[in-house]
């Protein structure tokens, strides 16, 4: 299945030029690093007079990110995540999980428990009903969703700097809908205290600083939920900011079940087709996309307003509707 971070990756790739308006090369000042990073493709772009010293913060750079990884990973048994899940409590937590379960905590808040990073459990039932070949299509039954529904609630997390703790046995954190965001930010952070005005950072989400080297902006493509495998059908431009998507066209079980589900109800939500969000900061970009893709489009407006720069462009099956205010007062580009 592919997941949502490596459908944004892939978008960005079959966006080809319209994510970097120039091609890097010796000379010109501009270094560029593809490879992979959080399991995905990945991109780091920025424009630096000494290409030695260039590579060392990209090598630094990198450097963060594993490190990072080795906190947020679901994925590695020895993550500090994994074993928050597995033993239900942290002694001496590294500082940037507190930070981040922080930061989730006031945007579960923000958006009235839509965003919700104690929704493993739901992800985890799923994934077993649908490992039998025989599973029912339209998900597990009422009565095992409920029962991991009652272990969803991020208010019944304790974070404190010396310990972190889940409310009961059971709880299971996802940081899958706000940390790609987070090490983003970390990354770009790392770069600006360098004293870089042109760069751009690609890790699932999308973060840049300043604009390209050439003054123009960065064209970042967004996918059509209709067709995610295809070229992007709209691009906005960036030049300080951050873009994020979220969809349930990133990992799907079946025709009817996603992994972005709904804490009200335990099922994958369903008002909208996918959501790209602008933000100042990628945690923000991320973390809001997450909370639209599961709020009915009504409620989007409100949660704009109290996400101070933040813009949306929210894809229904009627087509797509634009939130806030772009940077040109109208809706971005459309890719011919």
């Amino acid at each position: 299945m592919l997941t949502r971070r490596r459908f944004l990756t892939i978008t960005a790739a079959t966006a080809g030029a319209a994510i970097a308006p120039a091609a890097a090369g010796a000379g010109t000042g501009i270094v560029e690093w593809r490879g992979t990073a959080l399991g995905a493709e990945a991109l780091l772009r920025l424009h630096h007079p000494d290409e030695a010293a260039a590579w060392r913060l990209v090598a630094a750079c990198l450097a963060e990110v594993e490190r990072l990884e080795s906190i947020f990973s679901l994925y590695r048994p020895d993550s500090a995540l994994r074993r928050l899940n597995r033993e239900g409590a942290l002694s001496a937590p590294p500082l940037d999980l507190v930070v981040l379960l922080g930061e989730a905590t006031r945007y579960g808040d923000l958006t009235g428990g839509a965003f919700d990073v104690t929704v493993q459990p739901l992800w985890d039932l799923h994934a077993r009903h649908f490992a039998a070949p025989d599973a029912d299509p339209a998900g597990p039954p009422e009565e095992a969703v409920a029962a991991a529904r009652a272990l969803v609630d991020y208010r019944r997390i304790h974070v404190a700097a010396d310990r972190i703790a889940l409310g009961q046995p059971g709880m299971a954190v996802t940081l899958n809908g706000i940390a790609q965001g987070y090490i983003t930010d970390r990354v770009a952070e790392r770069l600006r205290a360098a004293g870089l005005q042109h760069v751009l950072v690609h890790l699932g989400e999308t973060r840049a600083l300043g604009p390209a080297e050439d003054g123009r902006p960065w064209h970042v493509g967004i996918a059509d939920a209709a067709a995610p495998d295809r070229r992007p059908f709209r691009s906005v431009d960036l030049v300080e900011g951050a873009v994020a998507s979220s969809g349930g066209y990133g990992t799907r079980f079946s025709a009817q079940c996603h992994h972005l589900f709904d804490p009200a109800t335990g099922r994958s939500a369903r008002h909208v087709e996918a959501v790209t969000v602008m933000a100042p900061t990628a945690t923000a970009a991320d973390a809001l996309s997450t909370a639209l893709a599961v709020l009915p489009p009504g409620d989007a407006p409100r949660l704009l307003q109290a996400s101070a720069g933040a813009r949306a462009i929210i894809q229904m099956q009627g087509g797509p509707h634009f939130l806030g205010s772009w940077p040109d007062a109208g809706p971005p580009n459309t890719e011919e």
